[in-house]
């Protein structure tokens, strides 16, 4: 008996509507917010320009310990104090840090916002920063990346990363910084930098019943003894491709895996071939049912799962693969993931494969901007990377109207399949000689 599945074609994609975004100048900052008429949840959000690219160039992860130190207490309560104050309001502080800015944010009950976004603002301006609580954070964070870097992967993505951009640049390196970076941060390090960047005004992002809410108040509680002018944001920064491929490969004796991550640089954020560019990853690698899965996951077995994607910040991007294979198929599975990507390259995308792409991509607007705190993150988009208000509502139809034409001339022009950077994390007594074999590329053994 043979049982045959067809896979099911794309539905259509719901409708969908951003709301109106409301802006407004208060108290040296600027309040950007969205109304959600009736909604009886309310969430603000502080939005500093203190990315992770602020941080100075060995002094990664900065941006973590100062996070977590600040539910250390302030200098009004000590920890305990500040803990029942914040969940007596039913909320907690969420934090964020990516390479353009760090956010904290609450999420209450309308008639509870104004007393959140007090205590929000209580611990991001004067947190107590006691010396003993830092150190401890810190210690702490360093043991969390520890355990984290004995994993395959996080070696294998800053190897890449620092081939990509360039180890002497901030953004050349992790994030979060690894186990040794933050081991050795002192306590100065993490006070110079809030006070050089947690201090300025910044924005407020909420979203909310607006009929219910005083923007004008919110925007005072939040930027109340705060100055500094406005921080030059840089622009776009112009990393040059490879040019020759080559294999990079990271020794994890006694692997049984091979852990793989395949990239060069890509366009910044607010680059005009967002769109094209984001289908075109969806096709290649960006969903279950991508080129790259179908090939490497269905067809050969090689993996469970296969992923590809560009990424982009204020200032950069970057395109990139990453799986897990097992020691025997490692060389092959890389031989077809380089191949596949030069297909895409030179072929482009089908109708068909570009239908579901669309209809996947919009229809993720339609369930993932539900919520407000969802709706907050998307105004920290238009923010970070100055885009018009209307980009949210327009989103949708750029995404629906995208044709193969346009799609395919931007997997031509973002994807550089003899520019990449391949790195392999495992067992090179093992595979050393198979990557060789492959010709892909120069392989360069790369110390742990």
């Amino acid at each position: 008996m043979t049982l045959i599945a067809e896979r099911p074609g794309p539905g259509a994609a719901r409708p969908y509507r951003f709301p109106p975004v409301v802006r407004r100048a208060v108290a040296g900052g600027q309040v950007v917010a969205a109304h959600l008429p009736g909604q009886n949840l309310a969430v603000a959000l502080l939005l500093l320009d203190a990315g992770a690219g602020r941080e100075p160039v060995g002094k990664e992860g900065l941006g973590g310990v100062l996070a977590k130190a600040l539910e250390e207490g302030t200098a009004q309560r000590d920890a305990t104090a500040y803990a029942l104050a914040i969940e007596a309001l039913g909320t907690e502080l969420v934090t964020g840090l990516d390479w353009d800015s760090f956010q904290v944010s609450v999420q209450v009950p309308v008639e509870r916002l104004s007393a959140a976004v007090e205590l929000l603002a209580e611990a991001v301006r004067t947190p107590r920063l006691d010396p003993a609580d830092v150190r401890r954070v810190r210690d702490d964070e360093a043991t969390a990346l520890r355990i984290d870097w004995a994993n395959p992967g996080p070696r294998a993505d800053a190897v890449l990363r620092a081939d990509l951009f360039g180890v002497e640049n901030r953004w050349g390196r992790p994030l979060y910084g690894d186990p040794d970076t933050v081991a050795g941060l002192d306590v100065e390090d993490v006070t110079v930098f809030h006070s050089e960047w947690f201090i300025r005004p910044g924005t407020l992002i909420v979203v909310g019943d607006l009929d219910r809410i005083d923007l004008d108040a919110l925007g005072a509680t939040a930027f109340a003894g705060t100055g500094g002018g406005p921080v030059e944001k840089g622009g776009p920064i112009e990393v040059p491709l490879h040019g020759r491929r080559r294999i990079l490969l990271v020794d994890r004796p006694g692997s049984v895996q091979s852990t793989l991550r395949l990239g060069h640089p890509s366009p910044h954020r607010a680059h005009p071939d967002y769109v094209p560019m984001t289908l075109a990853g969806t096709v290649l690698g960006g969903a279950f049912t991508s080129r790259l899965n179908h090939l490497l996951r269905e067809v050969h077995g090689y993996t469970y799962g296969v992923r590809a994607d560009f990424a982009s910040s204020r200032r950069f991007g970057r395109f990139a693969v990453g799986s897990g294979v097992q020691n025997a198929v490692t060389a092959p599975a890389l031989v077809e993931a380089t191949g596949e990507i030069s297909r895409t390259q030179l072929t482009g995308v089908t109708e068909d494969e570009l239908a579901v792409a669309r209809s996947w991509r919009a229809g993720q607007l339609s369930v993932e901007l539900q919520s407000p705190r969802a709706i907050a993150s998307a105004l920290t988009t238009l923010v970070v990377h100055d885009l018009p208000d209307d980009y949210h509502a327009r989103l949708r139809e750029s995404l629906l109207s995208a044709d193969v034409e346009q799609v395919s001339a931007a997997a031509a022009a973002h994807l550089h399949p003899e520019s990449l950077t391949l790195v392999v994390e495992g067992d090179a007594a093992v595979i050393r000689d198979e990557l060789v074999a492959t010709g892909l590329g120069e392989v360069v053994d790369h110390a742990p």
